[in-house]
């Protein structure tokens, strides 16, 4: 038996003072195999070569939704995304996300990046629901219990 490969992606579950997470509507056309339809994710990507956790957190954060800086950040999650990623025709890797809760006390102006069209802040229980496409159920029902910005 052959052992699964797995990709190790760096995610941000933003926070505003409102409490509200934000979401972005992911670019189906940016994949090489899209799915149908379409759903929403939290910024993110996979580490790079010689890059730490926290460098990959801001890295894609500020590529994803132009943020530059949040107030704090701290580990929510480890776990294995529902999504697999295509490496050749019959391959495929697993994702592990390691998720992180940030928190932004100012206002700012979002500026997606063309993996996404359109975002959107949302309640926590909202964001539960729209993240269960790609995050197992112990995940989403822990973001529906969230409250880390206070």
């Amino acid at each position: 038996m052959e052992e699964k490969i797995y990709h190790l992606g760096i995610k941000a579950l933003i926070q505003n003072k409102a409490g509200e997470i934000l979401l972005l509507k992911v670019n189906q056309e940016k994949f090489k195999n899209p799915t149908p339809g379409s759903y929403w994710d939290i910024p993110g990507g996979r580490v790079l070569n010689d890059s730490t956790i926290e460098e990959t957190l801001s890295r894609e954060i500020e590529e994803e939704t132009g943020i530059k800086r949040f107030d704090s950040f701290k580990h929510l999650a480890t776990l294995i995304s529902n999504i697999e990623i295509p490496l050749t025709h019959e391959k495929k890797a697993g994702l592990i996300l390691s998720i992180y809760g940030c928190v932004l006390s100012d206002p700012i102006n979002i500026q997606l990046s063309s993996e996404h069209t359109d975002y959107a802040w949302f309640s926590p229980t909202e964001a539960s629901g729209m993240l269960s496409y790609k995050y197992p159920k112990e995940f989403t029902e822990k973001v529906n219990k969230l409250n880390f910005s206070s």
